[in-house]
């Protein structure tokens, strides 16, 4: 599948069935392992990228490598409350997301349970995206894959879904140049 730009080829909004989001860099503020919910910021336009993406029919979904976990910097329940808050905050714009595939294992862990070397779900490995398409029953060619490094890249090929690289600024501009979202007027 083509990575990168994306303008070429594009499914069109209304025929695009989901969007897999790579969480801190692209929906939030990466402030290197986020575990806490008052570490939670929003990356502008994200929070009503989503909600437009909803209001278009299209499934939000989030693939999260959470190595602090295996590292013992957070436990599963600080993720889950990072998540509450944010299904909270989207809530406020109208938004949602569909799911949220997280990954806690890593093969440096000093958490026994989580220390696993390549484990099939951790990004670059596509395990987090195919368990998305199977539970959504999803065609991989109207899925897309946005993340920030080179690794969901990587795990979004591997999975046969598009790929784009999102280096900052505003996600919800972002996704209305690349096409994924509907223009304003015509998403509602």
């Amino acid at each position: 599948m083509p990575q990168g730009d994306l303008k070429q080829g594009l499914t069109a909004p209304a025929t695009l069935a989901a969007v897999i989001f790579d969480r801190d860099g692209v929906l939030n503020v990466d402030h290197g392992y986020v575990g806490q919910v008052e570490r939670l910021e929003w990356t502008q336009g994200a929070r009503r990228a989503v909600a437009r993406l909803n209001a278009q029919g299209t499934l939000a979904i989030v693939a999260t490598n959470q190595s602090g976990v295996a590292r013992g910097y957070f436990d599963m329940a600080a993720v889950e409350a990072v998540h509450a808050a944010m299904a909270a905050d989207l809530a406020v714009e109208g938004g949602r997301l569909d799911a949220v595939f997280v990954c806690p294992f890593h093969e440096d862990g000093v958490v026994a349970e989580y220390r696993v070397a390549d484990h099939p779900d951790r990004k670059p490995n596509p395990g987090m995206v195919l368990n998305a398409l199977a539970r959504f029953d999803l065609d991989p060619d109207a899925v897309i894959l946005v993340g920030d490094k080179a690794s969901d890249l990587e795990a979004a090929q591997r999975a046969g879904v598009r790929g784009v690289l999102f280096e900052g600024g505003d996600l919800e501009r972002f996704l209305e140049t690349l096409g994924i979202l509907a223009s304003p007027g015509n998403n509602r």
